[in-house]
């Protein structure tokens, strides 16, 4: 019998939507509104739901290595975890980086020809295993975790992909190990930022302040949408989205660099250092 896989809940602005229509559709439904407004709201669930399985159906296959990963992410309790104090966060399978985003992340590798990646928040590890799919056989991904539960749980995953022994886990606060790589002179052609949301605005200053990057490296910072929060009413906003707003309006006003915001899944901010 194999192990149950959980439902993950929606956290980009477009799963929040589609969860949305469903319940209207079905509030629809169980009155004696028109058929028309049924199927009105039929037509815009179908639009909104198939988006998001169809750019996993028409995009490059994950690897065997990265499906288990994911897998095995989907199957761990988490909440039962930090109930026992296995870990003191209270972490969940949606803040995996996924199929979609693997993807994107491992063309900027191959675009960039980078051989020295960074990545801020690991969580089980997907986004730095598609990485180091990437990266030639000397490239090397340091990987910044405050988690040492899930530090080993990625570990272990990494140990059955002969692309592991690219990473190099970090087990610190990320500005600490930050710093450190700032004094040893460290510069990285690829940062990926999926970490603490409150300190989003010091992860990039600390990048560019102490050189960690360069002219034409890419800094790329997932959840920039966060849930939609961030164009809703400030009321609607909570610490996390607020932190995440005040990030984007920072960054927009940034003469050291050029970006965008892509509506990929939560949102994923590309950044190029000018």
């Amino acid at each position: 019998m194999s192990a149950t896989v959980n439902k993950p809940r929606a956290i980009a602005p477009l799963g929040i939507l589609v969860e949305k229509l469903e319940q209207i559709l079905q509030n629809a439904k169980n009155t004696e509104k028109s058929s028309q407004l049924v199927n009105d709201l039929q037509e815009a669930y179908e639009f909104a739901s198939n988006l998001e399985p169809y750019l996993g159906e028409v995009s490059t296959t994950q690897s065997g290595a990265l499906a288990n990963l994911a897998e095995k992410t989907a199957q761990e309790d988490w909440s039962k975890l930090f109930a026992e104090g296995a870990t003191p966060f209270e972490l969940e399978q949606e803040m995996l980086s996924g199929h979609i985003e693997g993807q994107m992340l491992q063309i900027f590798v191959k675009m960039l020809g980078a051989k020295n990646v960074l990545e801020i928040g690991m969580f089980t590890g997907y986004s730095a295993l598609a990485m180091a799919e990437a990266l030639p056989d000397d490239g090397k991904v340091i990987a910044c975790e405050v988690d040492d539960y899930v530090a080993k749980f990625a570990q272990e995953c990494f140990s059955h992909s002969p692309h592991g022994e690219k990473i190099t886990v970090k087990v610190a606060p990320a500005l600490d190990t930050m710093a450190e790589l700032a004094q040893e002179d460290k510069n990285f052609d690829l940062v990926f930022i999926d970490a603490n949301k409150k300190e989003y605005k010091d992860y990039f200053n600390l990048l560019l302040d102490k050189k960690l990057v360069s002219p034409g490296c890419l800094i790329v910072v997932d959840n920039t949408l966060y849930q939609g929060q961030v164009y809703l009413p400030e009321s609607k906003r909570t610490e996390n989205g607020q932190a995440i707003h005040e990030f984007n309006q920072m960054v927009a006003q940034d003469e050291r660099v050029q970006q965008v915001l892509l509506p990929l899944r939560d949102g994923l901010t590309v950044i190029r250092v000018n």
